[in-house]
């Protein structure tokens, strides 16, 4: 009997032991799903916030653009008003003496003329002129298109 009861107590010690082991196996499969599940919630967090932080950065990126071309826009505004201030600004030479008076437009016509007929070029060819007076020999010293020099008198 002592037997019997040793081997009955063997088999309920088995049956307890199996019993725990199912029990902790099943703890750990709710675990196991619990944590599934947690991942699972936690990845589809992760993927909203990045979503939303790429929807943002798009955003800003839209804005840094509109930014952009506001300030271009500023600027080429701002350099058509220094041009239009530039353009303002009007000059003009008299030149005077021995009783004789000569304007800036009136010196040029009379160097456009020379280059047409006394150096037989074409009106359009003229791209630069430099007029250099000298009041006491009564000459205006020209250099035409930087390569073409001589003089004329007033």
């Amino acid at each position: 009997m002592a037997a019997e009861k040793k081997a009955t107590a063997k088999v309920e010690a088995s049956k307890t032991a199996a019993a725990k082991r199912a029990s902790s196996s099943k703890t750990a499969a709710a675990k196991k799903a619990t944590d599934t599940k947690t991942t699972e919630s936690v990845q589809t967090e992760m993927k909203e916030a990045v979503a939303s932080e790429a929807a943002e950065s798009r955003e800003t990126a839209d804005k840094a653009a509109e930014v952009k071309k506001t300030a271009g826009r500023k600027a080429a505004t701002a350099s058509t008003k220094t041009t239009v201030k530039k353009a303002e600004l009007k000059s003009e030479l008299h030149l005077q003496f021995g009783g004789n008076s000569y304007t800036q437009e009136e010196l040029v016509k009379i160097a456009k003329d020379v280059w047409k007929y006394d150096l037989n070029q074409k009106a359009g060819d003229l791209t630069s002129i430099e007029l250099y007076i000298k009041p006491e020999e009564h000459a205006v010293y020209y250099v035409m298109n930087r390569d073409f020099t001589g003089s004329f008198y007033i």
